[in-house]
């Protein structure tokens, strides 16, 4: 068995294969193009299905705005949709990007066009050709031909609390995407200062799923909405958990509420949270402390890891370093490979990349140096 893995970065695609997931052959920045405007190009979203081989990547290009790109062959070639893959509605009321026009600073009027910014999550779906696209602005967009376009979700703009949703420190988007294999009508959704959304009927509606997630940024302890939230995960048992902007948190049902399951961890800030696709209960954080400077706990980069569903979290695997080490994992920075015997993967803003085997438990290095890690994912190729 192969393993590839796909690290977006400030500058670029950067790809990684292994035969053992120990020794590995990195190649990039990838050039998707022929001019190789890409290369330099922020990735904030990959997504990659193994049934099919094949890959898309949202490449935010410095020249030419944001793109989705597909391969159908692992990577060996590249394909961009003759037209911009996303296109706002034509009269659609006009929302603000950022907290420069919630604040009063004027805009001219002819800058007050809804516009994709930037792409942050690419998912799969269960059916055939379906791929989700969380985007900034707060908007989400559903494709089912492969991710060469995409459909705007009107329910989720028109949702009645879009009032109280915020930009959030790094924009105001739909960053992640959680598909339900067993039932393909439900989807879970987050953003930053937005909250947790979900629908049961592929996307005609949309509920607030946030009940006993507490905040302490706001008036209020317990917003109905307006959440930040960092990244959200299913554990194989049927368990969401939450890493929000503090605690992390866990339900067995959304619509019935959260509870706080950050007690063992060092630090209950961070940002990504990773499940383990066969073993129920069992997932994967990366605390940070919640001071601005945003490093690992006692300036050392670890991997915390649950057996049973956050009730406890202790420190998981060998080989990272033990020396003082200042980049954290960003929300999308950290996946498995959904193998056999799953590999689990992250990227920090250091620009190092690792790897471990799960029934291994030993860290590898896969890339070091790189721009800053703002994504990766992984597949175990057959």
């Amino acid at each position: 068995m192969a393993y590839l893995v796909l690290i977006g970065t400030r500058k670029g695609l950067f790809t990684a294969t292994s035969d053992d997931r120990e020794a590995w052959v990195l190649k990039g920045p990838h050039g998707l193009d022929a001019d190789g405007y890409t290369a330099v190009s922020e990735i904030f979203a990959t997504a990659a299905d193994p049934a099919t081989g094949q890959i898309l990547v949202a490449a935010d290009s410095p020249h030419f705005g944001p793109s989705v790109w597909r391969s159908d062959d692992l990577g060996a070639t590249w394909h961009e949709p003759n037209a911009a893959p996303m296109s706002f509605p034509q009269g659609l009321p006009y929302r603000p990007l950022d907290y420069s026009e919630t604040a009063g600073i004027d805009q001219p009027e002819s800058d007050k066009t809804n516009t994709v910014k930037r792409v942050w999550q690419l998912a799969f779906g269960p059916q055939e050709g379906r791929v989700w696209a969380g985007v900034e602005p707060t908007s989400l967009w559903r494709s089912d031909d492969g991710g060469r376009t995409f459909a705007f979700n009107q329910a989720l703009w028109d949702h009645p609390q879009h009032t109280t949703w915020a930009s959030g420190g790094a924009g105001p988007a739909v960053h992640t995407i959680v598909t339900d294999a067993e039932d393909p009508a439900h989807v879970m959704i987050a953003m930053s200062s937005g909250g947790i959304y979900e629908t049961r009927d592929d996307g005609d509606s949309w509920q607030g799923v946030t009940k006993g997630i507490t905040v302490d940024y706001g008036p209020d302890p317990e917003p109905e909405s307006g959440h930040c939230i960092h990244k959200v995960a299913r554990t194989v048992d049927g368990t969401w958990i939450a890493q929000s902007h503090g605690p992390v948190w866990r339900t067995e049902e959304p619509a019935s509420g959260w509870t706080n399951v950050s007690a063992t961890l060092p630090s209950d800030f961070g940002f990504a949270v990773v499940a383990h696709p066969t073993e129920p209960g069992t997932a994967m954080v990366w605390p940070v402390q919640a001071a601005m400077d945003r490093f690992p706990p006692d300036k050392r980069i670890a991997a915390w890891r649950t057996g049973d569903n956050g009730d406890t979290w202790s420190a998981w695997g060998t080989g990272l370093p033990t020396d003082p080490y200042f980049g954290n994992v960003m929300r999308d920075g950290a996946c498995t490979d959904g193998a056999p015997d799953p590999g689990w993967y992250f990227g920090t803003r250091c620009g190092d990349v690792w790897a471990a085997a799960d029934a291994d438990g030993r860290w590898h290095q896969v890339a070091a140096h790189l721009p800053d890690v703002l994504c990766v994912r992984a597949i175990a190729i057959p």
